[in-house]
Parts: structure tokens; C-alpha cells; sequence
């Protein structure tokens, strides 16, 4: 009985934790605030909107109308498709957590990673609609259909700004900075990981190489 009450209990918090996204996309300066220092958001809802956010990205390709978006599906890799999405999250979420605790930003990696995925609410909340009426307008109606999609990654990505500014306790002018850094950051990180890849690559070229070499002689 008494595990039924806290499963219940847990559930319930996870509802809430999940519609508080909602206040976060109507009030993002009081929600991002309560998200982390009220502990109004949970890690369970976080990782929610972000699976959200990646199947959206997936479900449009299937199902967006082919006026909009063309698919050539022999050429597409899913994994790699669903990568350009995580791979950019993860960067920011890294890079501005490591820069920001350099300058005194108060939001730990956990907390930064939270109030991103918490940001991202708004793409799969207006995308899936989107997509549905992608299906019933025509080519003159085309430009609302884009309209409306851009300004949903567009209010996302002002989502992540203030979210930002919220958990790290910056100014409007400082969180502004540190948000180019970041994005620096990530270029950085980037520009990093090909040449340790490259050098990877190389290193196993050389020992391939030099087997064939050894087998070839004995």
C-alpha cells in the first residue's frame, strides 16, 4: 500500500514537473527561476521533452507534406539525422556549464542540461500541429506554415537564452556574452574533436599498414 502511495506520489510529480514546461514557455523569467532553485522541474520531464523534440524531428520527416520537405530516404541516415540534433545539445550543454563555472555561473551541469531541455518545449509543441496541417493547406499557404515554423525555433532558442541568464543569477548583458562564448565554445570543441578523430584515424591506418606489412614478409 504504502509503495502504491509513493508510485502515485512520484507519477503525480512527474505530471507537474512536465506541465510546469508550460509556465516556463508563457513566464520564462519566473519559470526558468523556479525550474532550478524552486525545484519545480524534474530530470524525468527534461529527458521527455527532449525525446519529444528528436521524434518530432523524425515524425516530420514521415509525415510533413512533401510541399514543405522532401525526403530522399535512400540517402538518409536516421542515426546521423537524430545526431545533428544531440550532438549541438550536448555541446551547448557542456560548453556553457564549463565556461560559466570559470565566471561565476551559480547552475550546475545538471541544472544547465534541464533548463535546455525545458526550452526546447515549444518545437514539438507547435511542429506536431505543424505537421498535421501541413497535409490540408496549399502552396499559397505555404509561407504561414513557415512563418509559424520559424518562429518556434526561434522562441526556443530565446527560451534557452533566458533560461540561461535564470540559473546562472547573470545579467541580461553578461548572459548575452557568455551565450556567444558558448557558442565559440562549441566551435572550439568541435574543431577539437575532428583532429582527435583524425589522429585516431591515422593511428589505426599506421597499424593496419604496418600488419599487412608483417603478414606480407612472413
Amino acid at each position: 500500500m504504502i509503495s502504491k502511495i509513493t508510485q502515485n506520489k512520484t507519477y503525480q510529480k512527474y505530471l507537474d514537473s512536465l506541465k510546469f514546461a508550460l509556465y516556463c514557455i508563457s513566464h520564462p523569467l519566473d519559470g526558468f527561476w523556479d525550474l532550478t532553485h524552486e525545484k519545480r522541474g524534474t530530470y524525468a520531464a527534461a529527458n521527455t521533452i527532449l525525446i519529444a523534440t528528436l521524434l518530432m524531428r523524425v515524425l516530420k520527416l514521415r509525415y510533413t507534406s512533401f510541399i514543405f520537405m522532401r525526403v530522399y530516404w535512400e540517402g538518409l541516415n536516421i542515426f546521423l539525422y537524430i545526431a545533428s540534433v544531440l550532438f549541438p545539445f550536448v555541446l551547448w550543454v557542456i560548453g556553457n556549464w564549463a565556461l560559466t563555472t570559470l565566471f561565476d555561473g551559480k547552475g550546475r551541469l545538471g541544472q544547465v542540461y534541464m533548463a535546455t531541455c525545458y526550452a526546447l518545449a515549444p518545437y514539438p509543441l507547435v511542429q506536431f500541429p505543424l505537421m498535421i496541417f501541413s497535409n490540408f493547406v496549399t502552396v499559397d499557404e505555404a509561407e504561414f506554415y513557415m512563418v509559424i515554423s520559424a518562429l518556434s525555433l526561434i522562441y526556443a532558442a530565446v527560451l534557452i537564452v533566458v533560461a540561461m541568464g535564470q540559473i546562472h543569477e547573470y545579467s541580461a548583458g553578461k548572459n548575452l556574452l557568455f551565450t556567444v562564448a558558448t557558442l565559440f565554445a562549441m566551435l572550439v570543441m568541435i574543431f577539437i574533436l575532428m583532429i582527435f578523430f583524425s589522429m585516431i584515424s591515422q593511428g589505426i591506418s599506421y597499424f593496419v599498414s604496418l600488419a599487412r606489412e608483417l603478414l606480407f614478409r612472413l
